[in-house]
């Protein structure tokens, strides 16, 4: 595991920036998606805004990264790599999984839905040679919004919710977890 771990920028990221960083995750992925041949694990963090880095989202991220090692080191698959990386665009990690791809998003989906911070964890699959793999695939239900019942992709375009509800809600999912957490 490399790790680029700096002190948190609680400044806030501009559009370019934030579509800079999602083009070289982008050519990361492709990258090792390349070089190993097997699917990987693409794990950030839903933070709505232009804060993406914060000792909050950090915390958040090291539960979503150790969640993560313990469901792989249970399911006993190869991890061929993993890299995590601290940037003030927000968090990011890579796993490289000898592994069925559908069986890697079963688990990932299984573990957004059961850990009280999984919602605030965007657990990409993606396979070598058939791309992304959705939840639709699986015949999962689409990610809720955090705020009603509704597809979260639906209100986030929309742009349905104001950003502080959503900024609150994150925070309120946070500190729920690590107040009532030991």
């Amino acid at each position: 595991m490399i790790s680029d771990k700096k002190s948190p920028a609680l400044a806030g990221v501009s559009l370019e920036q934030l579509l800079a960083a999602k083009e070289c995750r982008a050519a990361r992925q492709q990258e090792w998606l390349t070089r190993y041949q097997h699917p990987i694990i693409s794990l950030t963090l839903v933070t709505p805004g232009t804060i993406k880095d914060s000792p909050r989202y950090r915390q958040c991220m090291q539960t979503a990264i150790t969640q993560c090692q313990q469901l792989l080191q249970a399911q006993q698959w190869q991890v061929l790599d993993h890299h995590v990386l601290w940037l003030p665009t927000g968090p990011e990690a890579l796993w490289s999984i000898a592994h069925a791809a559908t069986d890697i998003k079963t688990a990932c989906v299984a573990l957004e839905l059961i850990h009280p911070l999984g919602r605030l964890w965007d657990l990409d699959v993606i396979c070598h040679q058939s791309g992304q793999i959705g939840r639709r695939a699986l015949g999962e239900p689409l990610r809720q919004c955090l705020i009603c019942d509704e597809p979260a992709h639906g209100c986030a375009r929309s742009r349905r919710h104001p950003l502080p509800e959503l900024v609150r809600r994150i925070e309120e999912l946070i500190d729920d977890c690590f107040t009532t957490r030991p």
